[in-house]
């Protein structure tokens, strides 16, 4: 897999989580992970997460850490875990740097305070993931907790690397893992 840190700040808002947006935009061609920094806002009319609709919660932050993943010749189950192993792989990162961080689903929280919004879905040719990891809680429609605003983590361009190449190395060891054992015929 593919991995990129993109120097340029991008006002997350829904219409990145598209297939091809990476390969687009990039030319990143292939299984990829792209991060940026910017404002979140998403919209109930760009809102994929069909329950935040229909409960009215449109999505907002002043600055997140992005992470967008598209991942060929993949369902959605396969997609969600994939999603759920991303957001591991954060809570570990950030645990590493002293962080007490608790994981429900696809959401982690600091002191009972959201630190990121996650979302898996599938279009026609890929499965689609975006998480964002506050970096400024400020203005966040619910309790929400940031990385530089109430976690002291500056180093957001380091953070984001050692997440993607972690997340990349470990989807191609398990796709490698596929490719050493024998299948049983009984």
């Amino acid at each position: 897999m593919k991995t990129r840190f993109l120097e340029q700040e991008i006002k997350y808002d829904g219409t990145q989580l598209a297939p091809h947006w990476i390969y687009r935009n990039f030319r990143i061609q292939g299984d990829a992970v792209a991060a940026f920094k910017g404002e979140c806002e998403v919209k109930l009319a760009e809102m994929v997460d069909i329950e935040d609709v229909l409960n009215n919660e449109p999505i907002y932050s002043k600055s997140m850490l992005h992470f967008i993943s598209e991942q060929f010749n993949t369902g959605l189950a396969e997609g969600v875990f994939r999603q759920r192993l991303l957001i591991c792989i954060i809570k570990e990162a950030l645990e590493k740097r002293g962080v007490a961080v608790q994981r429900r689903g696809d959401d982690l929280f600091v002191n009972s305070k959201k630190l990121t919004v996650s979302i898996a879905t599938k279009s026609l040719t890929s499965v689609l993931i975006h998480t964002g990891i506050n970096i400024d809680a400020d203005g966040a429609p619910v309790a929400a907790a940031g990385l530089t605003s109430d976690l002291g983590i500056n180093d957001i361009e380091a953070l984001a690397k050692e997440i993607m190449i972690c997340y990349s190395d470990e989807i191609d060891d398990i796709i490698l893992a596929t490719t050493k054992v024998n299948g049983l015929w009984k």
